[in-house]
């Protein structure tokens, strides 16, 4: 909205009066960074009382008893608290970004989609007492049909978003300068699984204080990048592009994506204020699950499909070790291979302390971004 305003007022000004600095994504997404951090900080509290007051509160329960002695204190912690981040990011990308951009009005499609679904998933959980139903909210099978309905929709419509760009046809490997040819089924294929794969993987690290958020602050930083140098020139004096210069997919129009994805960094760091340890709120399906699908979103875009292992290497292990867990138990009939899962529990019950797990995770992340970074030059 701003930045239609901007537009729309400058015509209106003498050519010694123009204000150009709108025009720049770089400066927009700045923007979009410190509006949502503000926007976040002022609504955050009166979310929060809000959620005390309806008594939205989770109640932690593990199949292990120890971790549920380890989580005790945080019974009364209202939960849902993502609404804080999809509040502030949504508003934030609605007055900074160029709302006629397709790959800005699906970015909001995807937290509009998954978030009702985090919510629905999050009230059935925390009124199942009332409804006399289990605490597991939405079956798993419930969950996912509506998961990849939304993958699918995504999927669809990037595909003939990306009918003219020959390099989005293409997928991308680290280290090589060059794509390699897919099917058109092997797209949609992959569209589907991403974004339904990194939805559930932030929704599995969303077990202690902050920790989610903050993977997700360094995912984000290191995305608003791609789109960046997916569609920006290096000069306005020059047409040569980052990604020409970089051997990157040129994908036009996708740096709006950069003010999408800073405004969820900002809102993100927002929460953290009221996340970190500890907690006033936790974050829930209702954040989860749309910063997930957000993350395997903005990889599809940029086509980085693969590079995203790498940004969010702490989610894959997350997963993976929820999935190795399950195998492994079934196998052998009753063993485990971790303490408990996802990864992060396992630590916790090794004695580490919930802030140490956070940090140290934290320092991960940003290690797998450091190295997701470095591959580009490498290329």
């Amino acid at each position: 909205m701003i930045y239609h305003l901007l537009r729309y007022f400058s015509n209106f000004l003498s050519e010694t009066l123009h204000f150009y600095a709108y025009q720049y994504v770089m400066f927009r997404a700045v923007m979009a960074i410190l509006t949502s951090l503000a926007i976040a900080l002022v609504i955050g509290p009166r979310i929060i009382r809000w959620l005390m007051r309806k008594k939205i509160g989770d109640r932690p329960e593990f199949h292990h008893a120890a971790l549920n002695e380890l989580t005790k204190e945080k019974a009364n912690t209202p939960t849902m608290g993502g609404l804080i981040i999809l509040c502030s990011a949504s508003l934030s990308t609605l007055m900074w970004a160029e709302l006629g951009n397709p790959f800005v009005q699906k970015a909001l499609f995807v937290l509009l989609w998954f978030g009702i679904l985090g919510g629905i998933d999050d009230w059935l959980k925390l009124t199942a007492t009332a409804r006399q139903r289990g605490r597991d909210g939405l079956h798993a099978w419930e969950k996912l049909i509506f998961q990849i309905a939304g993958a699918v929709l995504i999927a669809s419509f990037l595909y003939f978003d990306f009918e003219n760009i020959p390099d989005a046809k293409l997928l991308w490997v680290p280290f090589y300068k060059k794509g390699l040819m897919l099917a058109n089924w092997t797209f949609i294929f992959i569209a589907i699984f991403y974004i339904s794969a990194t939805s559930n993987a932030v929704n599995l690290a969303d077990g202690m204080d902050g920790l989610a958020a903050g993977c997700v602050a360094i995912m984000s930083l290191v995305l608003a990048f791609l789109c960046y140098v997916a569609s920006e020139t290096m000069a306005r004096t020059t047409p040569v592009t980052w990604a020409s210069y970089l051997l990157l997919p040129h994908i036009p129009a996708a740096g709006e994506l950069s003010i999408f994805f800073a405004a969820i960094l900002g809102a993100v760091l927002g929460f953290l204020w009221f996340n970190c340890y500890p907690a006033q709120t936790f974050m829930g399906d209702v954040g989860s699950l749309p910063l997930g699908a957000a993350m395997g979103y903005g990889a599809l875009v940029t086509r980085n499909e693969l590079l995203l292992l790498v940004i969010g290497g702490v989610f894959v292990i997350e997963l993976m070790s929820v999935v190795l867990q399950v195998g492994y138990f079934k196998y052998t009939r009753g063993k485990r291979l971790f303490r408990c899962a996802p990864l992060h529990h396992h630590f916790h019950l090794a004695g580490w302390s919930e802030p140490q797990v956070v940090v140290r995770f934290w320092l991960m992340a940003a290690a797998f971004a450091a190295l997701a970074l470095a591959t580009l030059k490498l290329r």
